[in-house]
């Protein structure tokens, strides 16, 4: 079978032909979907996110994932000896404001 079509793996043009065929509807394509994930999903960020706002939603996606995860949570409680439910409380009190008061923005 793979004698008379060909292995699936290999490609009979050279390496960059496809690239050069496809350019510009991949990078309409792509733009099209970053575009879609940042209206879908707020903590995607965008051209205009600032440093403060992008290490907020870090912050507080890594805690969020903290507080999901049972385990995770369980074992910080054995690490800091604390009960998980205090743990769990101090992981939802870091997402208010994780990285401190927003900067004061300039109007220009």
């Amino acid at each position: 079978f793979w004698l008379k079509f060909g292995c699936p793996s290999e490609n009979p043009r050279k390496p960059g032909a496809m690239a050069q065929q496809q350019g510009s509807y991949d990078r309409f394509n792509i733009h099209a979907q970053l575009e879609h994930l940042h209206s879908k999903y707020q903590g995607t960020g965008h051209a205009d996110t600032s440093k403060w706002e992008w290490a907020t939603n870090i912050h507080r996606d890594t805690m969020a994932s903290h507080v999901g995860h049972y385990s995770r949570l369980a074992y910080f409680a054995i690490a800091d000896n604390e009960p998980i439910a205090r743990v769990r409380f101090n992981c939802l009190q870091a997402m208010i404001q994780p990285c401190g008061k927003p900067p004061k923005k300039d109007d220009y």
